[in-house]
């Protein structure tokens, strides 16, 4: 429902609004796929690939290349609990894990789920909060690296929650 900002009145989000939002401002920089299966609460995973390189004459003069990935994921979850939290949270892992391409010039990749929820129980809050997953692939370019961020998004309350390793 769209009320007049001018007196004092503001639209009302629900997770459906927040979710068209996000991927309305995402098409612009991810290749996105849908879910239509109504067995999980996730709605959309939205890939991002970047390649940067830099060479002297020719391409087979290579100096260097780096390669960026990012895996996102919009999770829809009216209650959200920790037993959710911790299911979707190893889900999203796992799947991000098997879609990263390691290999020589890889630079980091990041896997970001996005819980959009009405409601938030305290203790996922927290172990949302407290969550942090960082690997180190071991090879030899120490800026090899897997990230993991975490965001919440409340709508109805217009909380909104970003969990990042730094």
């Amino acid at each position: 429902m769209m009320r007049n900002r001018g007196q004092g009145e503001r639209m009302q989000y629900t997770r459906e609004t927040a979710i068209a939002r996000l991927m309305e401002s995402y098409k612009a920089y991810y290749d996105i796929h849908m879910f239509s299966d109504g067995q999980i609460p996730v709605k959309a995973r939205c890939d991002f690939f970047e390649h940067s390189q830099k060479y002297v004459l020719s391409k087979k003069a290579e100096l260097w290349s780096a390669d960026c990935e990012e895996f996102l994921y919009l999770l829809d979850i009216p209650h959200l609990t920790l037993a959710q939290y911790e299911k979707w949270r190893d889900y999203i892992y796992e799947d991000g894990m098997g879609r990263m391409q390691i290999g020589p010039g890889h630079m980091y990749s990041f896997i970001t789920p996005v819980f959009i929820c009405d409601i938030c129980d305290e203790d996922a809050r927290k172990a949302l909060k407290k969550c942090r997953i960082f690997r180190h692939f071991g090879l030899s370019r120490p800026q090899l690296f897997n990230k993991a961020q975490r965001v919440l998004l409340m709508p109805e309350s217009h909380i909104q929650g970003v969990s990042q390793l730094g």
